[in-house]
């Protein structure tokens, strides 16, 4: 009989590519990593790795294996899932990756409503951007992901991982608050000589801002880049950057900034993806509905319900 544990190892070096990022991502040692795959090697008679460089590269033995292993880790995971919803009591962890404006807006209410109705859930949560988050939920380094999708940009699917709408909110202009003396800003097309701020290349953010610039005519300046929102505002409410921002960043909390709406009315969608194999686990649905909970609190909020 094989070992699942070891064609475990198979399935996640398809996945990252290296050894070294196995090693890592299971917390084992490199040299630990090569020896389980060796004997795999022994115990199925096939090649299963062969050296490209300082690469290893699958054989196509080694990828029938690989696609076993996803169906059989998920039987696995779903067993797993319906001994949880066969208990009386909501237990286990839920590791959640989330990015930075849905930690700050929805997870501080939603980890105290958790400790309070799921006392024995356990929430481990990581900031994570969100096409990356995806990827590594679908490769079990978390059990859920809170991610985003701006309009005509499309989030990654994975065939293994389902997809629940939590919220949208309104995409905004947000420039520095008026002073006396300087020309007022209310069009997008008013900020093409000024300075801005974005998220770095390759975030959806990023990418929708600038089309949204470019589709207005002109390039955005972008002299700032961060990742960090607050670090986004703090420059935009000091008067040294615009940029388009959604509502989320401003849950609870005021700002001087001056928030405009685009033509359109562009929203962006929040939504949580968890793989199918897990989907009813007790504590993950727990956790979804908890956060379905916050999101429609913040909403109402937001709307003055």
């Amino acid at each position: 009989m094989l070992d699942v544990r070891r064609l475990r190892l198979l399935r996640e070096l398809k996945i990252r590519g290296t050894l070294a990022e196995v090693a890592e991502a299971l917390q084992y040692s490199p040299s630990s990593v090569s020896q389980q795959l060796a004997l795999l090697e022994k115990e199925v008679g096939v090649e299963l790795l062969r050296k490209t460089g300082r690469r290893v590269q699958l054989t196509p033995q080694a990828e029938v294996l690989v696609a076993h292993t996803a169906q059989l880790l998920e039987t696995m995971e779903q067993a797993e899932a319906d001994l949880a919803a066969s208990l009386t009591t909501v237990t286990g962890t839920v590791r959640i990756a989330v990015f930075q404006s849905a930690a700050l807006a929805l997870m501080p209410d939603t980890l105290s409503r958790m400790a309070t109705v799921y006392p024995e859930v356990r929430i481990e949560m990581t900031q994570r951007e969100p096409e990356t988050a995806l990827h590594e939920t679908w490769a079990r380094d978390f059990d859920l992901v809170i991610a985003e999708q701006y309009p005509g940009h499309a989030a990654p699917r994975y065939p293994e991982l389902d997809r629940i709408r939590l919220t949208t909110d309104a995409i905004r202009l947000a420039v520095p608050p008026e002073a006396a003396g300087q020309q007022p800003i209310t069009s997008l097309e008013d900020t093409a000589e000024l300075a801005w701020v974005m998220e770095p290349r390759g975030a959806a953010s990023r990418h929708w801002a600038e089309q949204a610039c470019r589709s207005a005519g002109f390039e955005p300046d972008v002299r700032f880049e961060t990742a960090d929102l607050q670090a986004q505002i703090r420059l935009i409410e000091s008067g040294n950057a615009v940029a388009l921002m959604p509502d989320l960043v401003w849950t609870g909390r005021g700002t001087s900034a001056q928030l405009l709406q685009l033509p359109g009315d562009p929203h962006r969608t929040i939504f949580t993806s968890v793989r199918r194999s897990s989907a009813q686990r007790p504590a993950i649905l727990a956790a979804r509905e908890t956060l379905a909970i916050t999101a429609e609190s913040v909403a109402n909020a937001e709307d003055g319900g």
